[in-house]
C-alpha cells in the first residue's frame, strides 16, 4: 500500500465523493458476469493457499496466446511485474518515452538505476519516429520500455518501427519491455507475442485490469522466451502472490471474447464523439487508438469537475506534460454525455473558478 506519499495514479475515488470516474482507463462495461460468478464460486476455497504455479491459468493463457506455458509468468497486477522485471533483469539504465506510464521509471529508480527519457512532441501529435533509434544506439540502455498503445497518449507505435527497435536492441545486447496492457481494446493493434522466440531479449506485459474491468483483483502476466529472466523475476516475489480469487477470475475472463468485441464496438463509436466535442471547446486532443483521450485544457479543470463528483486524470505529473493536461477514459454513452455537459458548464464558469 501507499504510505504517507501522494498517489501518482488515477482511480482514487476513496478520499472524496466521486460518482463518475473517468480517471482510470478500465472497461466501460465494468466486470463481465462470468468473472463475477467465478469469483463467487471460488469463495468456499479461500481457506486454502492458492496454486503457487497458477497451473490452470497459465495453461489457458498459453492457449490464448498460442505460446508455450514455460514462457508465461503471472503476477499481482502489471505494476508488480514491472518491478519484478526491473529487479530480475538487474537493469540499471533504462530508456522510455515521455510521457508514459510512471511505473517503468519507478521500477528502475527504486533500485538505484537511471531512466533516460526520449521526448514525444505535441507538434508531431506524440507519435514516436525513427529518431528514437539514434537515441537507443547512442545511450545503449540495459532496457527500452515501450507502451503500445502508449499511456496517456493512446498512440500506437508503428509496427515497422517496433521491429527496427527489436533488431537494434538485439544487436546492442539491450532488452525490450513491451507493455501491451491496452492492446486488446484497440482495433488494429498487432501483438508481438509471436516474435518472442525469435527475440529472446523481448518481454511482453499484459494484464486483465483494463480489458476485463478487474483493477481491484490485481492480475497480469509477462511473456518471454528467456526462462532465466522469468525465473529471476519469480524469485523477487513471494510464492502466493496471485490469489485464488484472481486465478479463478483470470480463467473466466479468458473466455469472454464477445465481451471484448462489444467493448471495442462501443469505444469505436464513443471515442471520436468525445474527441470532437472536446475540440469544439477549443481543446487540443491527441489522436488515440486506446480507450482514453489525452487533451489540453485550462488549468484547474480537474478540480472544478471534482465539485461535481466527476474525476478525470490530471496529467501534470507526467514527464513531458504539465499543468492543463488531462486524460479521460471512454465510458458508456450516458456517462460520456454527463462529462461533456459538466465540462461545458465548467467552461462557462471558468472566469469564476480560476479566480478562486
Amino acid at each position: 500500500m501507499l504510505y504517507q506519499t501522494k498517489n501518482p495514479h488515477g482511480g482514487d475515488i476513496y478520499s472524496e465523493p466521486i460518482t463518475l470516474d473517468f480517471s482510470a482507463n478500465t472497461n466501460p462495461f465494468g466486470t463481465p458476469d462470468g468473472v463475477l460468478n467465478a469469483i463467487r464460486e471460488s469463495l468456499p476455497q479461500i481457506h486454502r493457499y492458492p496454486d503457487p504455479y497458477c497451473r490452470r491459468l497459465v495453461r489457458d493463457i498459453a492457449e490464448k496466446e498460442s505460446i508455450a506455458q514455460e514462457m508465461i509468468l503471472c503476477g499481482n497486477g502489471a505494476a508488480e511485474l514491472i518491478f519484478s522485471f526491473c529487479e530480475g533483469s538487474s537493469a540499471k539504465r533504462g530508456l522510455e518515452l515521455a510521457p508514459t506510464f510512471s511505473e517503468y521509471s519507478r521500477g528502475i529508480e527504486r533500485l538505484g538505476g537511471e531512466m533516460i527519457r526520449w521526448p514525444l512532441r505535441k507538434e508531431t501529435e506524440f507519435l514516436p519516429n525513427e529518431d528514437i533509434l539514434e537515441a537507443v544506439h547512442r545511450e545503449k540502455p540495459d532496457v527500452v520500455f515501450l507502451c503500445n498503445p502508449n499511456n496517456p497518449t493512446g498512440r500506437m507505435i508503428p509496427q515497422e518501427l517496433l521491429m527496427e527497435i527489436l533488431e537494434l536492441t538485439g544487436n546492442l545486447g539491450s532488452r525490450v519491455f513491451l507493455d501491451e496492457c491496452f492492446l486488446d481494446l484497440t482495433d488494429r493493434g498487432i501483438s508481438l507475442v509471436q516474435k518472442l522466440e525469435r527475440y529472446p531479449h523481448l518481454c511482453i506485459l499484459k494484464a486483465f485490469t483494463k480489458s476485463y474491468g478487474m483493477a481491484g483483483v490485481r492480475l497480469g502476466y509477462c511473456m518471454s522466451s528467456d526462462q532465466n529472466l522469468l525465473r529471476a523475476m519469480a524469485q523477487t516475489v513471494q510464492p502466493w502472490n496471485v490469489s485464488a480469487l484472481a486465478q479463478a477470475a483470470g480463467i473466466a475472463a479468458l473466455q469472454e471474447k464477445e465481451f471484448l468485441e462489444k467493448t471495442k464496438d462501443l469505444i469505436r463509436i464513443q471515442r471520436p464523439q468525445l474527441k470532437t466535442y472536446l475540440e469544439t471547446l477549443g481543446f487540443y486532443v491527441c489522436p488515440s487508438e486506446g480507450n482514453y483521450l489525452l487533451f489540453q485544457g485550462p488549468a484547474g479543470l480537474a478540480e472544478e469537475l471534482k465539485r461535481k463528483q466527476i474525476a478525470i486524470r490530471n496529467c501534470g505529473n507526467y514527464h513531458g506534460l504539465g499543468e492543463g493536461w488531462y486524460r479521460i477514459a471512454v465510458r458508456l454513452p450516458e456517462e460520456n454525455q454527463i462529462l461533456m455537459c459538466a465540462i461545458s458548464e465548467a467552461m462557462e464558469r471558468k472566469t469564476i473558478w480560476q479566480r478562486t
